[in-house]
């Protein structure tokens, strides 16, 4: 049985209104977290009405993105003091929409880890391959290569790193690694971490790919992952309380 922390995280995306988080906040606060450890990363406009519903709860709450910067002139962006002057307490970096859309360098994702981490944020830092890549063989060296420039700062923040692997190809495609293709990636990684140190090695790797209630347990039964980053199953207070209690 591992010590290893379990987590289930939902990812809003740019998605949500106050009416439908109400519902959703209540929902799955009533339910509870059971034994893991349960957070919801919302847009930024959201942050004060998770503050208000999930103060007194079980249920942690932060940021999809956070800047590299403390403060300055860099319109649009939001610094992690600001996430946790609204009582964030988690933030997602690296995601690979973000890496795609926003055009984000593994490099730049490793500054704004650092940059969380260091105003003690549990930081989840996202990696993973698209599919062209998976087909070429390059998976478990394009993983390598974005993780590679966050080694300092998870050897320095270990206690509050998370690391989740995302194919990219199953990202809001109602694909799903099999369960061997998850473990495989998930055990790379797990020894990519060892070489950090020992305490890396143990960190949570979760799998975030369209997972459901239908294959969140066998997912979650395999040595080497320990929940899920949930998107679109995350904004269904039913399915995110299903893959919760799979955990």
């Amino acid at each position: 049985m591992t010590s290893r922390n379990r987590w289930v995280i939902g990812n809003w995306k740019m998605n949500g209104t106050l009416a439908a988080n109400s519902r959703l906040l209540e929902a799955i606060t009533a339910e509870g977290a059971g034994r893991a450890r349960v957070a919801v990363c919302v847009p930024f406009p959201y942050l004060a009405q998770c503050q208000h519903m999930l103060k007194s709860t079980a249920i942690g709450y932060g940021g999809q993105d956070v800047s590299e910067y403390q403060s300055g002139a860099h319109t649009g962006q939001v610094s992690a003091a600001m996430l946790r002057e609204f009582g964030a307490t988690i933030v997602l970096v690296g995601h690979s929409e973000r890496r795609l859309h926003n055009s984000e360098t593994s490099k730049q994702v490793a500054t704004k880890a650092e940059a969380a981490l260091s105003a003690g944020l549990t930081t989840v830092i996202c990696v993973g391959e698209t599919l062209a890549e998976r087909e070429a063989g390059l998976a478990e060296s394009t993983v390598s290569a974005q993780l590679d420039p966050c080694t300092e700062a998870i050897a320095r923040f270990t206690e509050r790193v998370v690391i989740a692997y995302e194919p990219v190809w199953a990202i809001g495609t109602g694909k799903t690694a099999s369960t061997v293709e998850a473990q495989s990636m998930h055990a790379f990684i797990r020894r990519k971490l060892t070489e950090i140190n020992a305490a890396a090695g143990q960190l949570s790797i979760l799998y975030g790919g369209s997972v459901k209630v239908a294959n969140a347990r066998e997912l979650f039964a395999q040595p080497d992952v320990d929940g899920g980053l949930i998107g679109g199953a995350s904004l269904v207070a039913e399915e995110f309380q299903g893959i919760v209690a799979a955990a």
